[in-house]
């Protein structure tokens, strides 16, 4: 008895890419009550698209982005006020003379 060989094996295989991509956590302290916002590089600076949640009321806001490996700037938008991340060291000086931190996604 001979065996089948279906179409889809003779044609050579495509190798498809995978995108890796990570989690990446951010968190800030603002007032309780707050409209705490995230913008950077990785959603255009739109300060609409990633609002933070202070889950227990005590004012530690937090969100968490899927991002693929790169180097991003990014700011916090708190009750209308660009803010960079105190906590985070690693910071660039925009041409408007202000700062904005900087997260390297590996």
């Amino acid at each position: 008895m001979q065996a089948k060989q279906s179409k889809s094996a003779s044609r050579p295989k495509k190798t498809i890419g995978c995108r890796v991509r990570r989690r990446v956590n951010f968190s800030v302290n603002a007032e309780p009550g707050a409209k705490v916002f995230l913008a950077g590089a990785f959603n255009n600076w739109d300060v609409t698209k990633k609002q933070m949640v202070d889950r227990e009321g005590k004012g530690c806001f937090t969100c968490t982005c899927i991002l693929t490996p790169g180097t991003y700037e990014y700011k916090f938008y708190i009750d209308g006020v660009w803010c960079h991340d105190i906590a985070n060291p690693n910071f660039v000086t925009t041409p408007f003379n202000s700062l904005n931190s900087i997260i390297e996604v590996l």
